[in-house]
């Protein structure tokens, strides 16, 4: 198990290295953001002193170098718009960032996992057929669109909850958090519900087929013959088979929601990182974009190697076959 980690943590610093080469050659080739920050009647010799003091003007080799050289120390630049260094902005804003994305997470397992069991449960029934109707409707509503439905009905139409901002928050490790207050949670919930809608029928769907599968084999016959009851044999021996794809999902849910959470936070206003990159896009403030993208690509290969490891801790069969 231990070489298989430090194989397996290799092949993250390698899908790391050649996403950092990506994104590198993505800037270089989106423009320049020298017309950006300069303005129309700025002479040449103000160019050419920008165009140096941004090392624009070294070989392609040597500033990929120096921007593998700043990812190593944290280091990525100073903020074109905001003066100030780009991993610090956006390490400011990651944690309202973090809480819409975790929240939406843990409430599509909340509510897909259920709703999965169920539908796989009775496929037949009316309820089951009604879920999996609702999952389509997940999988085909654009996020902006449920968004501004969810403010329509909610909170201009019966004014239960917030449309916009992350509320009162309260500091925890140093750091602010909306869900540890009664007017932060009431602002979270509509941000996160929309953010998740797409989530919670994947979950819905993967349990729904995982349970089905699994009413049919032989260790819930051996477990109906011992007489347990049907709601045991759902939650103990199926729940425990079933969770292994969902768990894989899920945490690839967590790098996926993160990184798309932009167009959520756009809508409610909501004060994490993707206000900033939207911003820094339209500017081609290329640090604080490099230091976005590259702290997603850091939490996505992270996360595939929790997943991994979590994956073979579940399931007894892929620790024997890597054995």
């Amino acid at each position: 198990m231990t070489i298989w980690i430090i194989q397996r943590a290799g092949q993250a610093v390698l899908v790391a290295l050649a996403m950092a080469l990506i994104l590198f050659l993505g800037l270089h080739l989106i423009g320049s953001p020298i017309e950006t920050l300069l303005p129309p009647e700025a002479t040449h010799e103000e160019r050419l002193r920008l165009v140096a003091d941004l090392g624009l003007d070294r070989p392609l080799h040597e500033q990929f170098f120096l921007f593998l050289k700043g990812i190593s120390q944290g280091n990525l630049g100073i903020s074109y718009v905001y003066n100030e260094p780009a991993v610090d902005l956006i390490l400011s804003r990651l944690p309202a960032t973090l809480e819409l994305a975790f929240a939406a997470v843990i409430l599509s397992v909340i509510i897909g996992l259920p709703l999965g069991l169920i539908a796989g449960h009775k496929p037949e029934g009316l309820l089951a057929r009604s879920i999996m109707t609702g999952t389509i409707l997940g999988f085909s509503l654009p996020v902006f669109w449920i968004g501004i439905l969810l403010i329509i009905v909610f909170s201009v139409q019966l004014g239960w909850l917030p449309s916009s901002g992350r509320g009162e928050t309260r500091m925890l490790f140093g750091v602010a958090w909306s869900f540890l207050t009664w007017d932060g949670f009431k602002h979270i919930i509509l941000p996160a519900l929309s953010l998740s809608l797409f989530n919670i029928s994947m979950v819905a769907r993967l349990t729904e087929s995982g349970v089905r599968e699994a009413m049919t084999s032989d260790y819930v016959r051996f477990a109906r013959a011992r007489g347990l009851t049907g709601n045991r044999i759902l939650s103990v021996h199926v729940l425990k088979n079933v969770m292994i794809p969902v768990v894989t999902v899920v945490g690839l849910d967590i790098g996926q929601t993160i990184a798309f959470s932009v167009v959520t936070e756009t809508i409610f206003a909501w004060p994490g990182a993707g206000n900033i990159i939207i911003d820094s896009i339209s500017a081609l403030d290329r640090p604080v974009i490099v230091a976005y993208l590259m702290l997603v690509v850091l939490m996505f290969v992270f996360i595939n190697l929790v997943v991994d490891v979590v994956y073979r801790l579940l399931d007894p069969r892929i620790r024997l076959q890597g054995e």
